[in-house]
């Protein structure tokens, strides 16, 4: 009985020795603690996007918006992001108007740069392309100074009048803020929403019944327009200073749209370059159980297109084109993304403006190589087919504003005609019509003898 107890204890370490071999040598795998939430800062290594050529910077000439480079590689999207019980919505807008203010059909318009250039011809343009809107944009630094003294000038009186005389209407999108009213001394966002408001409301008054929408600001996910650095944090305050300078424009006209600003379409979350656009999104559509709700018309946005077709989208439909095909920031598509999370977070009723979309074409600038693969017959395509698209399938888009009408005549005359900006537009350097100009033409046309 003993020995067989001895055998039986011998057999079992016999059988056991192997497995306690292997947890000696073999560590122990411990799920690590995830976050509830999106962190304010993201630790993700990502890849960094080439950056343009910086501005344009002739005697006299204003800087031209700087783009970002899409990259061909890009971060997947973050965790599930946190849901947030629906805002509590004003019945009422200011003046008794409806809230939030609708078109009455959809508004398609164009980005152009009017400062010390030619404003008759690409207006003319403008005009006989059936475009219904302008989009300009203005540097608030170069409008104050010192702290509430306006220097409006004779540049933007007379872009605004030859703007109304050519009865187009005005979207002013507003960015660079006096150095001392922006972060660290720089021309992001100001630190005190009451500067901004305070500028808007003279902006309104001086240009009553001449200016139609304003836009607080541009593609604010990006660090350069925050003062250098930006983290899901700066939302909140976009938000806040949405609220003052919505108020204040709506004290003077409200019949004005205020739109907000358009995030840059993109994966990059590092703070010295940008936010991801879902991130930044559901941060400001989320702040404070989504007040921004109450205090805009229209939610901005900027889609992506590289040399992707409209239809497309990463990854159900990708494009067949090289590279920038691998995550839907890539891609036009892409709003169907962005208006989900304003679903989500109770903007619904809230309708979207798109302010920027356009193909580039050949151009030598880093980071835009996807142009080469967009012919200029192309471009005309995607551009009408994304109109198309928005006019079938997106009743929530209420304007849409093609980038870009003149920069190619302006890049030819600062010594860059194959700049990418140039590679936008709708025209050539020397003002002649693109394929993509006399496209959106005969599509406007079209849809306007249709009542749309």
């Amino acid at each position: 009985m003993k020995w067989s107890l001895h055998l039986a204890l011998a057999f079992l370490l016999v059988m056991i020795a192997p497995l306690l071999a292997m947890c000696a040598t073999t560590p122990m795998l411990v799920a690590p603690d995830l976050p509830q939430a999106l962190p304010i800062l993201p630790t993700a290594r990502v890849q960094a996007p080439l950056f343009a050529d910086p501005v344009i910077e002739p005697l006299a000439f204003p800087e031209l918006p700087v783009a970002v480079a899409p990259t061909a590689t890009l971060q997947p999207f973050p965790t599930p992001l946190p849901t947030m019980p629906p805002p509590t919505m004003q019945p009422l807008g200011p003046g008794g108007l409806p809230f939030p203010l609708h078109t009455e059909k959809l508004e398609i318009g164009a980005h152009a740069h009017l400062f010390w250039t030619d404003r008759d011809t690409p207006l003319i343009r403008a005009r006989d392309a059936n475009l219904g809107w302008i989009r300009q944009q203005i540097h608030w630094k170069d409008q104050e100074g010192p702290p509430g003294y306006y220097a409006w000038g004779s540049e933007l009186d007379s872009i605004v009048s030859y703007i109304d005389a050519y009865n187009l209407k005005l979207m002013i999108s507003i960015v660079r803020s006096p150095s001392f009213y922006g972060r660290n001394g720089g021309d992001g966002l100001p630190e005190d929403p009451q500067a901004l408001g305070n500028f808007v409301a003279a902006l309104a008054q001086r240009y009553k019944g001449r200016i139609h929408a304003i836009q607080i600001w541009n593609e604010q996910n990006l660090a350069h327009e925050t003062g250098g650095y930006i983290s899901v944090e700066d939302a909140g305050r976009y938000v806040e200073i949405m609220k003052v300078a919505y108020t204040r424009i709506k004290a003077v006209d409200p019949s004005i749209f205020v739109i907000t600003g358009a995030p840059a379409s993109t994966a990059v979350n590092s703070p010295g370059i940008a936010i991801s656009d879902v991130r930044y999104y559901s941060a400001m559509l989320s702040y404070d159980n989504g007040i921004l709700r109450n205090y805009t018309d229209a939610i901005g946005m900027h889609p992506g297109g590289s040399a992707n077709p409209p239809a497309t989208l990463w990854p159900e439909n990708p494009s067949q084109a090289q590279g920038w095909t691998e995550h839907p920031t890539f891609y036009f598509r892409n709003i169907e993304n962005i208006r989900a999370l304003m679903i989500e977070y109770g903007f619904a009723t809230t309708p979207v403006w798109i302010t920027e979309f356009g193909w580039a074409t050949a151009n030598n600038t880093p980071g835009f190589e996807f142009g080469q693969q967009v012919s200029l017959q192309q471009q005309a395509e995607y551009i009408v087919g994304a109109m198309q698209l928005v006019e079938e399938r997106y009743p929530w888009v209420e304007a849409m504003f093609i980038w870009n009408l003149n920069f190619a005549p302006l890049r030819a005359q600062s010594g860059d005609p194959y700049h990418e900006q140039a590679s936008f537009g709708i025209l050539n350097a020397d003002y002649s019509p693109r394929p993509a100009y006399w496209a959106v033409q005969q599509y406007i046309a079209d849809l306007r003898s249709r009542g749309r």
